[in-house]
């Protein structure tokens, strides 16, 4: 394969909008860039507009309005096989009759490219994906894990500049699922490519992404590095969606804090003044094996033992045997002023 022609490019998309006959936009002119060569995860629940931001990409799904383009070249209306881009499917969309090899080839052959030049092509793909020694095998006969490496070994034999993966993860196991996002970022890196992933998985786009984007109702509510997505969200919405802070309401606005930056004290206990502090009832006692999870509500609400929680504390295994909780309990949460960040609406 010529390595050359895997050489990466940016993407960026300018006022992207996907408007079906009825109701809100699906995509609401949404700008991004994704840096050539850079890992990007779309993220969002089940609606947001991130796998029809990607089929937009993909030349699968049409644009309403705006443009896309691959470094300075405009690709909006060119047809999906024009674009320089490949996608990788959710199913992985494998034909069940042909063999490994001839699926990975199966794009070449619709090109014309003779059985002896594709085939030679698709056997150096699943070398490199860890299955030439599978190569005769049908898709019923691998496991998902191995499929999935047929899946990418076929996406990039038309050799793109943009690797697009639609929940690529999605349809595996627990314990195969973290051992494969650690191969796609492998391969990502050693092939240079750019990938463009949709997940709803939190853990998954923070394990796999140099950019993260958080998008909601067709919007993106925030774009930047894991790190900077995690530990400072600049929304309520994104706070919430990423788990890991509690969303309070004081008297100079709404703040968020994470579970691991609270403490929990008996009500009883002397504190620190200077500290924000708020008053709550156990709800929830969850052994997590380092730490225990708290569920707190806030007291002068009715109380109900296992309600959903308003609040979560994570408590380290040490703390907490040495001071335990019991659901019903009243308690105090309280935090350092410099663990809390302002969030908007």
């Amino acid at each position: 394969m010529n390595e050359s022609a895997l050489s990466p490019a940016a993407i960026e998309v300018v006022a992207l909008t996907k408007q079906y006959a009825q109701g809100k936009p699906a995509v609401d002119a949404i700008n991004l860039k994704v840096e050539g060569g850079s890992y990007c995860c779309l993220l969002g629940p089940s609606g947001c507009g991130k796998s029809t931001t990607l089929r937009m990409i993909a030349g699968h799904e049409s644009a309403t309005s705006g443009d896309i383009l691959l470094d300075d070249k405009n690709i909006t209306d060119l047809p999906a096989a024009a674009r320089g881009t490949a996608m990788m499917f959710q199913s992985f969309a494998l034909f069940p009759h042909l063999s490994a090899l001839d699926n990975v080839a199966f794009s070449l052959k619709m090109r014309g490219v003779r059985r002896a030049e594709r085939h030679a092509r698709a056997q150096e793909l699943l070398e490199r994906v860890a299955m030439g020694h599978l190569a005769a095998r049908k898709p019923a006969e691998l496991s998902g894990g191995q499929q999935q490496r047929v899946a990418l070994a076929r996406a990039l034999i038309t050799q793109p500049r943009v690797l697009l993966l639609d929940e690529p993860l999605s349809a595996l196991d627990p314990f195969l699922r973290v051992q494969m996002r650690a191969e796609l970022r492998r391969w990502q890196q050693e092939l240079g490519l750019t990938f463009i992933h949709v997940t709803h998985s939190q853990e998954e786009a923070m394990a796999l992404a140099d950019t993260m984007v958080v998008m909601n109702h067709g919007r993106i509510e925030q774009m930047g590095s894991p790190y900077e997505v995690y530990n400072r969200p600049s929304t309520e919405f994104v706070a919430r969606f990423m788990g890991g802070h509690n969303v309070i309401e004081t008297p100079q606005g709404k703040i968020g804090v994470r579970t691991d930056q609270v403490c929990i004290s008996p009500d009883d206990a002397p504190l620190d003044a200077a500290e924000p502090q708020l008053p709550v009832i156990v709800t929830d006692v969850e052994y997590q094996g380092t730490y225990v999870l708290l569920g707190l509500q806030q007291q002068g609400r009715k109380f109900a033992a296992h309600a959903t929680a308003e609040f979560s504390a994570m408590v380290p295994e040490a703390v907490y045997a040495a001071m335990p909780f019991a659901v019903g309990q009243p308690a105090c949460m309280h935090w350092r002023t410099g663990a809390a960040h302002v969030l908007t609406a």
